[in-house]
């Protein structure tokens, strides 16, 4: 008889698992960029299509064929700079000293939104520091996605102390553009918060075995809850519990296609539970977390795949049905 194969199911490389805070994810860490840029980018998932590429991979057995692409449409409406943090090194690691807020801005920002209290009122006024970061918020009413709430975060830059400083100088109480930060061919990461499934059972949460029909007691369940030393359950028994609204993120997603203007991606109607996509949009290659409508945050890749080709392959069709 063949030696017995049965690998945990479920996987316990998230733990806890548990809902994230906020539908606005956190980002820990950021790439390295000599440009001074934004390192981020605020946008919401639209939906997803289908492209005809030529694929351009080099060793690739369809090398100038065309070929077809499932690509998620995310769009893109401008970020607005509201404000300045600055930050200090100490023996805890960077630490803020003080905010700038930008005199051009939403009426009603502070109202939606909490900004920082403590805030100085000039760049100028800001002498000693070692690091800053833009506060920026998404204009959720360009979308159209039937919320007026924006989402605020702070956005690291590239480039020296000085360039960050300079840029600063020139965007704050302006727009940011997606063709800004991002172009066709780079390779990004997708932070997002997964869709949310609530409580469930261990089969779906799991993927336990479903029990045969002569079991004991319950068949969409586990059999027992461990040893009995030592005498508590251990937190690697599968458990039902709530499921999904998790915080992920997809790794080295590339951008197929940057679009100004999306009428070539949206049908007659509209995209389905979203509607007309009227801002910058991205074709991101493959599918990425979380509902319709939810907020992601775009960043370049930390750790980029070597493999993958610079340039985006040309796009000879785009699927604009639902």
């Amino acid at each position: 008889m063949p030696q017995a194969h049965h690998p945990r199911r479920g996987s316990m490389q998230f733990w806890p698992r548990k809902r994230a805070r906020h539908s606005l994810v956190r980002i820990r860490s950021w790439a390295a960029e000599n440009k001074a840029k934004p390192l981020g980018f605020i946008a919401y998932k639209a939906g997803m299509t289908h492209l005809l590429v030529i694929d351009n991979r080099p060793k690739s057995l369809t090398k100038g064929e065309n070929i077809m692409v499932a690509s998620t449409i995310v769009d893109c409406p401008p970020m607005s700079a509201v404000g300045v943090s600055f930050y200090k090194n100490t023996s805890r690691g960077l630490q803020k000293i003080t905010s700038v807020l930008a005199e051009k801005r939403a009426k009603e920002l502070s109202k939606l939104v909490q900004l920082p209290k403590k805030a100085t009122k000039n760049l100028n006024e800001v002498r000693e520091f070692d690091d800053l970061r833009l506060l920026v918020h998404s204009n959720p009413k360009l979308a159209g996605i039937g919320t007026k709430k924006p989402k605020l975060l702070e956005i690291a830059l590239g480039g020296s102390k000085d360039e960050k400083l300079a840029y600063v100088k020139n965007i704050l109480g302006n727009d940011v553009k997606v063709e800004e930060v991002f172009q066709s061919g780079n390779s990004v990461d997708v932070h997002g918060v997964s869709k949310g499934k609530g409580f469930q059972g261990t089969v779906k949460r799991y993927g336990v075995p479903i029990r045969q029909h002569k079991a004991e007691k319950t068949k969409r369940g586990i059999g027992n809850l461990g040893s009995w030393t030592p005498k508590r359950v251990q937190f690697t028994v599968a458990q039902g519990g709530k499921m999904g609204y998790h915080q992920r993120t997809e790794y080295n997603k590339q951008i197929l296609q940057l679009g100004l203007d999306g009428k070539n991606v949206t049908p007659k109607g509209g995209l389905q539970k979203y509607g007309l996509v009227t801002n910058s949009y991205l074709l991101v290659r493959g599918s990425v977390q979380g509902p319709r409508k939810r907020a992601l945050v775009l960043t370049p890749s930390i750790r980029p795949n070597e493999k993958m080709t610079k340039e985006a392959p040309e796009v000879a069709y785009v699927s604009a049905t639902n």
